[in-house]
């Protein structure tokens, strides 16, 4: 066979291969090397590099093994704070109200609300200097649906504490609030107390007694739109009725509680069914919050032993039916705060009595966070501009109030006598 004639001054094939062979890998060699060097710039360029925490407040300890510490380390609180549309501006409240760098908080403004009001609540976030020193509070970009008489405020609060959950490995108890609860003690007053007390304790009023419940709220069958549609729907209620369940014992009770992070690992991350299961029979319940956690606590042997049969949480309810919350104001002041609750609920927007908690029992100025041990700053004038160590505590007369009213519950016998028992 004859070679085809090549012009002449051309370079033989198997040359002009080689070339283009060669061009090729300096190509590649070029790309690997040009992406290897853009690589190395993204991992080790300052924006890539997530924020650490104050260490002012998070200092680093050394560990002495052999020995016994004279105080026990403060707990750490993981709060979900829940609120809807025109809620932002109480919300942001009831965060300066609660806060305490040790603690983690997780704002939530439902879908009712306009996105516009969550970004503004972001940015207020963002802009208080202790807040991105602890970077410890987190505001839910994507929002949920709660129609507080269906089924999906327990979606809602599942999803909060599971996001809680991954935020940090480190808090002890879960305590969900709305826009119209409010502390009653200081979080150095109350995480003075639970320091002393067992991290598997769940507080959570309850009771077995369904009484007209049955017939209003357990037996009939109802659709919440909260958990299909994205708006605000009127709730669906079928014309027939069911009856109660023979697997476990219903118990109910309220939909405020402080719940041990052992407890809430188990109803979002557990091998057991049970949580599963009573969430899907809840799922068309009216009202089905207030029964969620009493129902598995009381029916769990793990931790039927570690409720308590109080929340901490004061309320006001009309008489005689004690159906309804009655709204809290100056007149219920005294009351309330001698009752040794830690919380209390059903305040008004902007209620004036709401200035004479923050002035005569938390201390708390207007747009700042409540002074604690951790506050280093001149006293009066923004004490806590300037932040020492969080573990330093420096509780007041609220941690006596509250002590007085655990010790009641845990020394006289009302704490077994009063827990998960069936009526």
């Amino acid at each position: 066979m004859q070679h085809p004639i090549q012009p002449p001054g051309t370079p033989p094939l198997s040359v002009q291969k080689h070339q283009s062979r060669g061009i090729s890998v300096i190509i590649a060699t070029f790309f690997f090397s040009l992406l290897f060097i853009l690589t190395l710039s993204f991992s080790t360029s300052p924006a890539s590099v997530q924020p650490q925490p104050d260490p002012f407040l998070f200092p680093t300890r050394p560990t002495f093994p052999n020995k016994i510490p004279s105080d026990p380390s403060p707990p750490s609180i993981a709060y979900l704070i829940s609120g809807s549309s025109g809620d932002s501006g109480r919300i942001l409240r009831l965060l300066f109200a609660t806060y305490h760098p040790k603690n983690h908080y997780l704002l939530h403004l439902d879908s009712s609300a306009p996105q516009s009001d969550r970004d503004r609540l972001a940015v207020s976030v963002q802009s208080v200097p202790v807040f991105r020193a602890a970077q410890n509070v987190d505001v839910i970009g994507k929002a949920d649906f709660s129609y507080s008489k269906g089924s999906s405020p327990i979606s809602s609060t599942l999803h909060g504490a599971s996001i809680l959950l991954k935020l940090s490995k480190n808090w002890d108890w879960f305590i969900n609030l709305n826009a119209a609860d409010y502390p009653l003690v200081t979080q150095d007053d109350l995480l003075h107390i639970l320091s002393y007390l067992p991290k598997d304790l769940n507080f959570v009023n309850h009771t077995s007694y369904i009484g007209w419940r049955e017939s209003k709220k357990l037996k009939p069958i109802i659709v919440d739109p909260g958990l299909y549609l994205s708006e605000k729907n009127p709730m669906f209620y079928a014309s027939q009725k069911r009856e109660l369940p023979r697997a476990f014992r219903l118990f109910t009770g309220s939909t405020f509680f402080i719940l041990s992070r052992n407890f809430i690992e188990f109803c979002v991350l557990g091998t057991d069914n049970l949580p599963r299961t009573l969430l899907m029979y809840l799922s068309n319940t009216l009202s089905s919050l207030s029964n969620y956690f009493p129902t598995i606590l009381c029916n769990s042997h793990q931790f039927s032993k570690t409720v308590i049969n109080h929340n901490l949480q004061y309320v006001a309810f009309d008489k005689p039916s004690k159906a309804n919350r009655f709204p809290l104001n100056s007149t219920k002041f005294d009351v309330m705060i001698q009752s040794g609750a830690a919380f209390a609920t059903q305040f008004q927007f902007d209620d004036p009595v709401l200035d004479r908690v923050d002035r005569k029992i938390l201390n708390r100025s207007p747009g700042e966070v409540v002074p604690g041990g951790w506050c280093l700053g001149d006293p009066g004038n923004s004490t806590c501009s300037v932040w020492g160590d969080a573990d330093v505590l420096r509780p007041g007369s609220g941690s006596k109030r509250l002590e007085k009213q655990l010790v009641d519950f845990l020394s006289s016998g009302k704490f077994r006598r009063r827990q998960c028992i069936v009526e």
